[in-house]
């Protein structure tokens, strides 16, 4: 999968617990789930559980504490659809 293809399927999964929508238009592969697009611990636990189902992926508790960034969500993600 192409990594734009990926940020795109990352922005519609994460776009209903946004809530910078600011950060979330300027969003990079640097971009923090928590700090920047204001997304709270739970509605991670959400957004980790929808990559989840989009990709067919399972993730353990290594990879979810992990996942903070786009672009960490977008490694982990390769290496399990990889792997």
């Amino acid at each position: 999968m192409i990594k734009a293809e990926l940020i795109e399927k990352l922005k519609a999964i994460i776009t209903p617990y946004v809530q910078d929508e600011v950060a979330f238009k300027n969003l990079t592969e640097d971009t923090d789930f928590i700090k920047d697009l204001k997304i709270n611990s739970a509605n991670l636990v959400d957004v980790i559980l929808d990559i989840e189902d989009e990709f067919d992926i399972r993730l353990d508790n290594q990879d979810m504490e992990q996942m903070l960034t786009v672009k960490s969500a977008m490694d982990i993600v390769t290496a399990k659809l990889n792997g």
